[in-house]
């Protein structure tokens, strides 16, 4: 292959951004696949993350077989498969960060300017056939919602690999909520680490020179040269034009598109793929939904064929068969098998989803189809709060989508945060939990709601899938009761007749008992919400009640698959 490198990119603003190309030998114009982002595209994969490395080949010796990994940077494709398979790949470094120079400002409108004359400039070049497809995971699949609504001429498809949409309601603040935690640790190390100028930067493996650029900057003036992303985070509580300029309009999103969602990675990611699918404008749009970890699935042979099938229809025009693919290809969950279905759908949610409320019995701490009596049952906010448990279930019963819950609440103080999470158990007591995007042991859903922040908009919000402004706050009179819609993220899971469901309601992050030789994460991954100014123990660490009965109907809404009508799987697509 032809490797070119720190290649620069002119930009409008008179500024450059550098890029490093890899394509085939020869004359013969190829299609560009393409990544824009602030980790570093001298930063290799296995140096600077060398535990998620180890584990990926651990579990998979032959993983990207054929490659001998020696280009590999992190959630990018391999351009030792895909330059042999007819493509171009470029990586470039975003503005500010690791190679290029400029001011720091993730997920800007700055930044999403840059991508897009980065595309066009990519589609004109001699050695393009004019084609530029975007596939990457994590940052560089949210940017792609973004750059996409400017609609570039030589964007013709993207592959967005677990990519939150909304900063605010996706990543930044659930519910209202700072999720601070993985913010606070996310941010130094993954991109602060390798900001333009940083002088503590490791070195290009493949070029031995500094991959933050030959200029080191002192910390006043990497300061300078960035925006501080979580000050912002804090100090914006509401959803205002910082956050509005974050999130892509969905009514411009036409690009033709694959959007891969993980159905563990609560706190980060799937719900900007499902919204993205409901809701893009797009007419050629197809949702994936898969378990494992985070970078797991995109570069086993299941997602690489995947990637390939989508990318050769558009770039090159195979006629492969992709267009007869139905729009919704799900993996669908089962307790303690190892193993999944792929099931191909048309639809999202399923048509013949029967959305099934389970009230909530405060008197006996239980879920159950009727309406129970008047009762209420109060919790420390900031303790354990309660567990809900459901009867056993009289058959076979698969949960797949969005999910819903209705409380009616009251608090000590003039605000309460709420943590939902929907647990399941074995007649034996085990608890069912699967692999999620961090977390080893993720729980099968979870949303999350501050009361102050219950304000619905009509427009967007649905029966199942609750649409918060977060434009004002309403406080809470102390001890009345309020209504209250919860968002959950969607989930898939076939339980046994036998099992139970449960809910976990508390006011705060959900945490199982830390066990001895466990990793750190116990439920709820590094997506934490512990912030002591956004979460002023004064007003959050109250008395919270839920109340129950005709009078206060809180309900979990299920989104149940009837069994008769569920068409066959296929052989599990799990190369594990």
């Amino acid at each position: 292959m032809i490797i070119e490198r720190d290649v620069r990119i002119p930009v409008d603003d008179g500024l450059w951004l550098s890029a490093d190309v890899f394509r085939p030998e020869g004359d013969e114009p190829v299609p560009v696949i393409m990544t824009l982002g602030p980790y570093g595209k001298g930063v290799r994969y296995q140096d600077q993350y060398s535990a998620s490395w180890r584990w990926m080949t651990d579990r998979h010796p032959n993983l990207l077989e054929g490659s001998k990994h020696e280009f590999l940077t992190w959630e990018t494709v391999d351009p030792e498969i895909w330059i042999p398979w007819g493509y171009a790949v470029m990586r470039v470094d975003s503005r500010g960060a690791a190679s290029t120079p400029g001011r720091l400002d993730i997920l800007s409108p700055r930044e999403t300017r840059d991508y897009a004359q980065a595309i066009e400039w990519a589609g004109s070049q001699l050695w393009s056939n004019g084609k530029v497809g975007l596939n990457g995971i994590s940052y560089y699949a949210i940017n792609q919602w973004h750059v996409a609504a400017l609609a570039p001429r030589h964007l013709a498809a993207m592959i967005p690999w677990e990519g939150a949409a909304d900063v605010y309601r996706d990543f930044f603040r659930h519910g209202g909520i700072l999720s601070n935690k993985f913010l606070e640790t996310w941010y130094p190390r993954q991109i602060l680490s390798v900001q333009h100028g940083n002088a503590a930067a490791p070195l290009d493996p493949w070029t031995g020179l500094r991959s933050t650029g030959p200029d080191g900057l002192t910390v006043r003036e990497l300061a300078d040269a960035r925006v501080d992303t979580l000050a912002n985070a804090r100090a914006r509580e509401l959803e205002d034009e910082w956050y509005a300029t974050r999130r892509p309009d969905w009514s411009k999103v036409t690009t033709p598109f694959l959007s891969a969602a993980n159905w563990a990675g609560f706190g980060l990611h799937p719900r900007g793929n499902f919204e993205a699918f409901t809701n893009a404008a797009a007419t050629e749009k197809w949702l994936e939904v898969h378990p494992g970890r985070h970078e797991e699935w995109f570069y086993l042979p299941y997602g690489m064929e995947l990637q390939k099938r989508f990318l050769d229809h558009y770039l090159k025009g195979v006629p492969n068969g992709w267009q007869e693919e139905p729009q919704v290809l799900l993996h669908i969950r089962h307790p303690f098998s190892g193993a999944f279905e792929l099931r191909k759908e048309h639809e999202w949610p399923l048509g013949r989803t029967q959305w099934q409320p389970m009230f909530l019995d405060a008197g006996a701490n239980a879920l159950r189809s009727d309406q129970p009596k008047a009762g209420s049952i109060s919790f420390e906010a900031m303790g354990d709060g309660v567990r809900l448990l459901s009867h056993e279930l009289s058959e076979t019963t698969e949960i797949t989508g969005p999910l819903a819950l209705k409380l009616f609440v009251s608090s000590s103080t003039t605000d309460a945060d709420l943590f939902v999470t929907l647990l399941a158990f074995a007649p034996d007591g085990r608890e069912v939990t699967f692999q999620g995007t961090v977390d080893a042991k993720t729980p099968l859903a979870q949303g999350w709601l501050r009361a102050s922040h219950r304000k619905l908009c009509p427009q967007r919000s649905l029966p199942y899938r609750p649409f918060h402004t977060h434009d004002e706050k309403w406080p809470l009179i102390p001890d009345e009761v309020y209504e209250l819609d919860i968002e959950i993220w969607p989930t898939c899971i076939v339980l046994p007749k036998g099992y139970r469901l449960a809910l976990d309601l508390r006011g705060t992050d959900f945490a199982r008992p830390l066990a001895a030789g466990e990793g750190p994460h116990r439920g709820s991954g590094p997506w934490l919400h512990d912030d002591p100014i956004d979460r002023n123990p004064a007003i959050f660490g109250g008395r919270t009640t839920i109340h129950t009965g005709a009078a206060f109907p809180s309900h979990l809404l299920l989104p149940v698959i009837p069994a008769p009508a569920r068409p066959a799987a296929s052989p599990s697509s799990d190369t594990r």
